[in-house]
């Protein structure tokens, strides 16, 4: 799965600030490009994990499954 992060320098604190726009509240930072893309590729399974959470508990009949396309 791929998700599109909108990657941005922190000119007050240095390094960059990341986020996805997919998933309203995710974002991470990291004082390297390759160090906050890590951190937001965390941030998404966690989010993610969050919101299959929730669709379980909310339809306990229902099963979350994976698609490869």
């Amino acid at each position: 799965m791929k998700f599109r992060v909108l990657l941005q320098p922190d000119t007050e604190d240095g390094g960059f600030n990341i986020s996805c726009p997919a998933l309203p509240g995710c974002h991470s930072q990291g004082e390297t490009v390759e160090e906050a893309l890590a951190n937001i590729r965390e941030a998404i399974e966690l989010s993610l994990d969050v919101l299959n959470s929730r669709a379980k508990a909310q339809n306990p009949r229902e099963q979350i499954m994976e698609v490869a396309l």
